[in-house]
């Protein structure tokens, strides 16, 4: 049994931590994401990936203009961006409704607009957080409309997200009451054996992932759930952590799916944040067996950085992965994982320098300055899942 496709993944960097490089490389990010901005109508270009089945500018927060604001903000303290995001946001809701950038030719969760990373509600969050909170109640609105999607992505547990942020930033309690009644809902709906059907572009199974399924939507229950319930909660993920993970040899890793077989439709085996070790370790190491945490975060390191093909983003690529150092780090208190995680950091950058510029959040070289900026500080919070 292999665990992963070492043609999948290219070798580590020689080049070690250094902090004054690191700083230059998210200053870099941000000016370059300053030069690429096409003024207010056009915003960035996407990129082919991020734009498949869409519409050039991409808003959303997963692979657009959403996504790009609120970490150009995230970012002040270490690179000043010239733009005014706050007024930028307030037009990308604009733009948004005259021309949504939904994927073309898919069936899509409804109401698709209450989505979190592909929606109106991530694009409206961005906005609030912007200042701009005369969208507050249309973002109200959405949170609230039943949402048949049981993942981050597209469902209820991305809208947990948004209003457990929105009433920390206002303290207003209808903010709690809307999270406190979809965080019912959701546990109402959690299967006997402790996962939630997905029902997702006309299929219909259950999913492990942080965007589309157990770690993510337990990731945003966690936060609001009374002591109790959060600690079943805890403990019944873990066991299906637990009987799911594929081990050898030291490491371990999880298919995107409860089933016997590590690849997924395609035949891909994952080591990334959106599906295998890295965004379980990520996503659960609160509560996740030390052991499996462990052997899980080995799995990335002894892989090394995957290839350009999947870049050095903080989705399916380097600074992804790197970030299940940095969660391992916060748990053991053991410094090699920080020092692993800063050597990603390096080589991430050094990647962001050899593709063409990707103005994304997950996808692009914005969530590389982010966790290079973690690495500095470090810290392992994941955007979204842990701070918005």
């Amino acid at each position: 049994m292999t665990l992963y496709r070492p043609e999948a993944f290219e070798r580590l960097t020689d080049t070690g931590w250094d902090e004054a490089r690191a700083r230059a490389g998210i200053r870099e990010v941000v000016a370059d994401t300053d030069r690429a901005f096409r003024g207010p109508k056009l915003f960035w270009k996407a990129h082919e990936w991020d734009g498949w089945h869409g519409t050039s500018p991409m808003k959303n927060l997963y692979v657009g203009t959403a996504g790009v604001l609120w970490a150009l903000d995230r970012l002040r303290e270490h690179a000043g961006t010239t733009l005014d995001l706050r007024a930028l946001a307030a037009r990308n809701v604009e733009l948004f409704r005259e021309r949504p950038d939904y994927l073309k030719g898919f069936t899509l969760p409804e109401p698709r607009d209450s989505s979190l990373l592909c929606g109106e509600a991530g694009i409206l969050l961005v906005a609030c957080k912007l200042g701009n909170l005369e969208y507050a109640d249309d973002l109200y609105e959405l949170i609230r409309s039943p949402n048949e999607a049981e993942e981050v992505m597209w469902g209820a547990p991305g809208t947990l997200i948004a209003s457990h942020a929105m009433y920390t930033w206002t303290g207003d309690a209808r903010w709690r009451d809307a999270w406190d009644e979809t965080a019912k809902g959701l546990l109402a709906r959690r299967d006997e054996d402790g996962l939630w059907t997905q029902r997702l572009y006309k299929q219909v199974y259950k999913s492990l992932t942080p965007p589309h399924g157990l770690v993510g939507n337990v990731c945003a229950l966690l936060p609001r759930l009374e002591e109790e319930t959060a600690a079943e909660l805890k403990r019944d993920s873990a066991a299906v952590l637990a009987r799911s993970v594929h081990r050898e040899d030291g490491i371990a890793n999880w298919p995107p799916r409860e089933r016997p077989e590590l690849p997924g439709p395609d035949g891909e085996i994952r080591v990334q944040w959106c599906a295998g070790s890295p965004g379980i370790v990520i996503t659960a190491a609160e509560y996740l067996d030390e052991e499996l945490l462990l052997a899980g975060a080995e799995l990335p390191w002894r892989t090394g950085p995957p290839t350009l093909e999947k870049g050095p983003n903080i989705c399916h690529g380097t600074a992804g992965n790197g970030y299940a150092f940095l969660k391992t780090f916060e748990r053991t208190g053991d410094e090699e994982w920080l020092d692993r995680a800063r050597r990603f950091a390096m080589h991430a950058l050094e990647q962001v320098e050899r593709v063409d510029g990707r103005y994304s959040l997950w996808t692009g070289q914005l969530g590389v300055a982010l966790y290079a900026a973690a690495c500095i500080d470090a810290n392992a919070d994941y955007p979204f899942m842990d701070y918005v």
